[in-house]
């Protein structure tokens, strides 16, 4: 079968096409054909070598698989041939894994996917995942907030995020600073999008939430970004900071939320890894996710289809940031 593999890490030309022996269902496991794989940041970390949850070398990227189940192991009692399933490497013993054209799990990994949800749309199944960590409080935001700032407005979280925002009747604002990012993020669930390059992000902020403020911020960008999300706060708000796209701030983060005592802010450092030894409550995160896809509450981002021997280019894209929506290989 094909594969991408990273022997030596590096940029994009450091992802290689490779043939690999189609791996073979052992007792207690299935294999899944795979029908489309998302692309994310994860696999340019494992890309470039500097994961924090790196698998061994030689590594294949590739953190979530939709596909068909084509093969049961012995003992399976759970699965059948031909049932649609989306594996996670959040589920699997190392992360990665999924630039394949089959992978073989065990049958505690795979998700049942409905008919009502398209391979392609699975894919973006972690995202929303994470979108209801982030926003309900169950380790990561405030389940009371009415009010949210999504930094990186146009990206496959915050799209989930919006939409999971509005379904929840909070007033959702985001950041992007194009105006076609803008544009995207608009038609995805957001109420008002600015441009962060802009002066005075916090006064536009406030401005639109009454001189207020939100109740919670959540960024992936880190930097200044992650200091206006402070400022843009209300009394008793949360800052949730889950990537630092741009690095850390250059400010001094306890020293800002000193300064703005009077409000009693709080700061979390969030990751899905919290959850990697708490399977019951990642699955039903997951699967909750998947309820809400199947009942049309949420919709997936369109996704950019490119075959999986074209992963160095996904990877252009990828790091190019230019893109909206979802890259996903298809096999």
């Amino acid at each position: 079968m094909q594969a991408v593999q990273v022997h030596t890490p590096g940029g994009p030309d450091a992802l290689q096409l490779v043939a690999l022996p189609e791996p073979q269902a052992g007792a207690g496991a299935v294999r899944v054909r795979a029908q489309a794989i998302g692309v994310g940041r994860p696999d340019a970390l494992i890309r470039n070598g500097t994961y924090k949850w790196m698998p061994p070398l030689p590594a294949i990227p590739g953190a979530e698989l939709a596909g068909v189940v084509d093969q049961v192991g012995p003992g399976v009692t759970q699965w059948t041939v031909g049932d649609r399933v989306l594996v996670s490497a959040r589920d699997l013993a190392q992360r990665g894994g999924c630039y394949v054209q089959a992978i073989v799990v065990p049958e505690t990994a795979p998700y049942r996917l409905p008919e009502t949800i398209a391979f392609t749309d699975a894919v973006s199944l972690p995202n929303l995942q994470l979108a209801q960590a982030l926003l309900l409080g169950l380790n990561g935001g405030r389940a009371d907030a009415r009010s949210v700032l999504i930094t990186g407005a146009s990206g496959g979280v915050a799209t989930m995020l919006a939409q999971l925002a509005r379904h929840h009747q909070m007033l959702t604002l985001g950041t992007a600073r194009s105006a076609d990012k803008r544009a995207y993020a608009m038609a995805n669930g957001f109420d008002a999008v600015l441009d962060p390059a802009e002066p005075d992000l916090p006064q536009r902020v406030k401005a639109l939430t009454g001189h207020v403020g939100v109740d919670l911020a959540l960024d992936p960008i880190g930097g200044q970004t992650l200091i206006d999300c402070l400022h843009s706060l209300a009394p008793l708000g949360t800052a949730v900071s889950y990537n630092i796209v741009s690095g850390p701030p250059t400010q001094d983060v306890f020293a800002t939320l000193r300064s703005l005592l009077g409000r009693s802010l709080a700061v979390r450092c969030f990751s899905m890894h919290t959850f990697d030894e708490d399977t019951q409550r990642r699955r039903a995160l997951m699967q909750g996710a998947i309820e809400l896809m199947a009942a049309g509450h949420m919709t997936a981002p369109a996704p950019t289809l490119l075959p999986l021997s074209d992963a160095r280019q996904a990877h252009v894209l990828l790091d190019a940031g230019t893109f909206t929506g979802k890259i996903v290989l298809q096999p």
